[in-house]
């Protein structure tokens, strides 16, 4: 089977973005952003996803993490989408509840072509140090958008920010570890009637 491994480059004036991804890697990653909470999160993505990932990020972080944290999304996402190619022999769904001390939160993903964000995560601050809350949907509409996901992200309890936004990255890291592994029943066959997974 080819290598699934693709890169991607986002520069505008208000960012600077270049990625790699490899989709059967073993979860390394090299994360540069200049937003320390964020590199954590995407650390969690790529650990629990076994996507290997380099993120380096340039960006106007003296008006806010915002420009910075979407186009990164925008970015991983095309990434993805060119590493994934047709789609062909992948699980495309898969679904995970996942706990980390008080907090639960479920994720839910088609590898569809077909982009969507269902978003019902709420956070108690808007900060979690001096990252932004709102970010972290953010940060999943964009990837959602560029990769051609169907996403749903559901906090179902929670009483620790770091810990609700924390859970949301490792579950749908872990949901795209399950869609994305090949299907050994069907390891050459687009999983759609449609024959097509490209919208």
């Amino acid at each position: 089977m080819p290598p699934r491994s693709a890169e991607a480059s986002r520069k505008t004036k208000e960012t600077d973005i270049s990625v790699s991804v490899h989709v059967d890697g073993s979860g390394k990653s090299d994360i540069a952003t200049g937003v320390g909470f964020f590199d954590h999160m995407l650390d969690q993505l790529s650990r629990h996803s076994l996507i290997d990932m380099t993120v380096k990020a340039k960006g106007d972080l003296h008006i806010d993490d915002h420009h910075t944290v979407e186009d990164t999304g925008i970015a991983l996402g095309q990434a993805l989408t060119k590493a994934l190619g047709e789609r062909r022999g992948i699980m495309r769904y898969a679904s995970i509840d996942l706990a980390m001390d008080e907090t639960l939160t479920r994720a839910a993903i088609d590898v569809s072509g077909r982009p969507f964000l269902v978003w019902n995560v709420s956070f108690s601050s808007p900060k979690i140090g001096t990252f932004d809350t709102e970010l972290v949907r953010e940060f999943f509409q964009a990837l959602a958008q560029n990769a051609g996901i169907t996403l749903h992200v559901t906090n179902h309890y929670g009483a620790n920010n770091h810990h609700i936004a924390e859970t949301c990255f490792k579950a749908v890291a872990r949901a795209l570890r399950a869609a994305l592994e090949r299907d050994p029943r069907q390891p050459d066959a687009v999983p759609s009637t449609k024959g097509s997974l490209k919208g």
